[in-house]
């Protein structure tokens, strides 16, 4: 299942603010720590805010907060509210897709689908939230033992080398 860019930038900011929901975050705050348009943005938490995920707060320490429950809110209620997640009716099928290997691979794709529904529809936001906070105290941890702060420093600037070059060749970071 492949995500729509808006539905990952809806996923980014509900945990942002199911991981502080006492606060009121901007959605420059979120825009800036993705890399996104804040513009753009606003438009997906405007949808946010409309399907009751989030509530939003005007004027001067004003910005977006959690509405929901971490706790029941799962990542297939964000998702749903971004993707049409009926059963495509193909009315312009491929040859290939009514061939027998064609309906093979197609029950196979739907199969998966069903799969990542399934899992999506299992993983609540307070799950995505510890599953979160474990990965910062192990890279912490990690980055904690002599000669692994280098390493991990290391790491990280030649990943920034290699984003860099992949822009500039037009391809898309690893």
């Amino acid at each position: 299942m492949k995500l729509q860019k808006n539905t990952s930038l809806a996923l980014y900011s509900v945990l942002e603010f199911a991981a502080a929901p006492d606060r009121h975050i901007s959605a420059a705050e979120i825009a800036d720590k993705y890399g996104v348009s804040a513009h753009h943005l606003a438009k997906v938490l405007s949808d946010l805010t409309r399907s009751g995920i989030v509530e939003s707060v005007r004027g001067v320490g004003g910005g977006y907060r959690f509405a929901g429950n971490a706790r029941r809110l799962t990542l297939m209620d964000v998702i749903r509210t971004f993707e049409d997640l009926s059963p495509a009716t193909n009315d312009r099928r491929e040859p290939g897709e009514l061939t027998p290997v064609g309906r093979a691979l197609g029950a196979i794709l739907s199969e998966i689908d069903e799969i990542a529904k399934a899992n999506f529809s299992s993983i609540t936001l307070a799950t995505m939230l510890r599953l979160i906070e474990r990965q910062q105290r192990h890279r912490a941890d990690f980055e904690a033992r002599p000669n692994n702060a280098r390493v991990a420093a290391d790491t990280r600037r030649a990943d920034a080398r290699d984003a860099i070059k992949a822009s500039r060749r037009g391809a898309k970071p690893k």
